[in-house]
């Protein structure tokens, strides 16, 4: 049963209550965003991660205190993948002199390799078993061109989709969309400056995936738009925007259910390699639903869209131009 199918809602009569909703989000994101700042995560940051596995499951808490003797109290340590391997993050280290460290062979042995090799050796105290299954190093400048290109790639997806939507549609739609999906942008962003979520490639990853998310739900959208003002109904135009809008609601919502079921399956089953991923796309897809309802279509119509933009004007005489 389609619940949605012959709904007449008025949501462009509630755009003015949208638009204060999402303003209010918009600057407690870029406040959050101001004042607390990403919690950045090794790829923006430089630092290390190490992957030790050990014969019997351990207590982390237990690792923490280790680690934090051993002067690593700012490691951050949590399961990977089960409760018998634990993932170990830690900043940028200053050189300092290594003690009681096994295997190093030689005085010009890399720095992650002695980082690694005196962690475990801290670990082997608390259980023998202990063994590095991986081990990876991010530099700080390799960090800080990760939040560069990473940055242009979202302008350059933004300014691509503003090109696709102007040939496509008219400038105007195009501009609505993008609204939307600054709005989208924005708001996860702020969602991740409040509640600290580590920001990391992956969750790059996840935003530029909600920006393909959202346009596409509002591509549905305008193109309902399109065919209902070349339908040559005789009304206003906020009135077909809304019929539009209606028409397409069914698609919109259930679309964004079904994802919202893997998303959540990931999030919970997932582990903690793709947490961050889940959350920001579980975020992205409820505010790029609301934004494909609420927020393209009624900046479209703020702009000034109206039937004539999408009609060809004809030449006079046009059709007899085959005519030598």
């Amino acid at each position: 049963m389609n619940i949605f199918g012959n709904s007449n809602y008025d949501i462009i009569g509630k755009r003015k209550i949208s638009l204060v909703f999402s303003l209010l989000l918009i600057i407690i994101s870029i406040v959050a965003v101001s004042v607390r700042g990403f919690n950045f995560g090794l790829d923006f940051t430089g630092g290390s991660v190490i992957v030790v596995h050990f014969e019997e499951p351990v207590e982390l808490d237990t690792i923490r205190t280790q680690l934090s003797e051993a002067n690593y109290g700012d490691a951050v340590v949590k399961n990977f993948g089960s409760s018998k391997d634990i993932e170990i993050t830690l900043p940028p280290q200053e050189s300092k002199p290594i003690e009681n460290v096994d295997d190093v062979s030689s005085a010009d042995e890399s720095g992650e390799a002695l980082l690694s090799n005196e962690v475990l050796n801290t670990l082997q105290q608390y259980d023998s078993s202990a063994r590095i299954s991986k081990a990876d190093f991010v530099g700080s400048q390799v960090g800080d061109e990760l939040v560069e290109k990473g940055s242009l790639a979202l302008l350059y997806a933004i300014f691509g989709i503003l090109i696709y939507v102007t040939v496509r549609f008219e400038w105007r739609f195009s501009l609505g969309a993008i609204a939307a999906l600054v709005h989208d942008v924005i708001i996860v962003s702020g969602v991740f400056a409040i509640w600290q979520v580590e920001f990391d490639l992956t969750v790059l990853a996840a935003l530029l995936a909600v920006i393909g998310y959202s346009l596409n739900d509002t591509i549905v959208v305008f193109d309902r738009i399109r065919e209902n003002f070349l339908s040559g109904r005789k009304a206003e135009t906020a009135a077909i925007i809304n019929t539009s809008i209606n028409q397409t609601l069914s698609r919109t919502v259930v679309t964004s259910f079904t994802t919202m079921l893997v998303l959540f399956a990931l999030y919970f089953f997932g582990g903690d390699l793709i947490n961050s991923f889940a959350f920001a796309l579980i975020i992205g897809v409820v505010i790029g639903t609301y934004s494909s309802i609420f927020i393209a279509s009624s900046a479209t119509l703020a702009l000034g869209v109206s039937r004539e933009d999408l009609i060809p004007a004809v030449k006079e005489g046009g059709s007899y131009d085959h005519i030598p």
